[in-house]
């Protein structure tokens, strides 16, 4: 590939420990599908699925047979474990108000 038909994009996945970020040069006219590909991330991690988990770059969805520019991100989102409206319904609510302490006698002076 000469220089001119090379892009130069980085490829994200997150975990909940680690980020990887491989960045990989693909021919100019490649796909989001083929810049995956090619980081060696699906094969490092047997658990992505692109028919299930979305894809986007710089943080917009989008479909794996996009072209990509010189520069983009591709970041490989994980499936979501909670519910967004569930976390934020309790991130809303009043806090919760702590029970009163049991007051205790003071002892009688003798």
């Amino acid at each position: 590939m000469s220089a001119q038909e090379t892009l130069t994009v980085g490829v994200v996945y997150a975990l909940s420990t680690q980020q990887i970020w491989q960045t990989v040069d693909v021919e100019n006219g490649a796909t989001v599908q083929a810049a995956i590909d090619r980081s060696g991330l699906l094969e490092k991690f047997p658990e992505i699925d692109l028919t299930v988990q979305k894809v986007g770059v710089f943080g917009k969805v989008v479909n794996l047979d996009d072209e990509v520019k010189n520069g983009d991100r591709i970041e490989i989102y994980r499936p979501i474990t909670a519910d967004p409206k569930a976390v934020k319904r309790k991130k809303a609510a009043p806090p919760k108000k702590a029970p009163p302490k049991k007051q205790t006698k003071p002892a009688l002076a003798e």
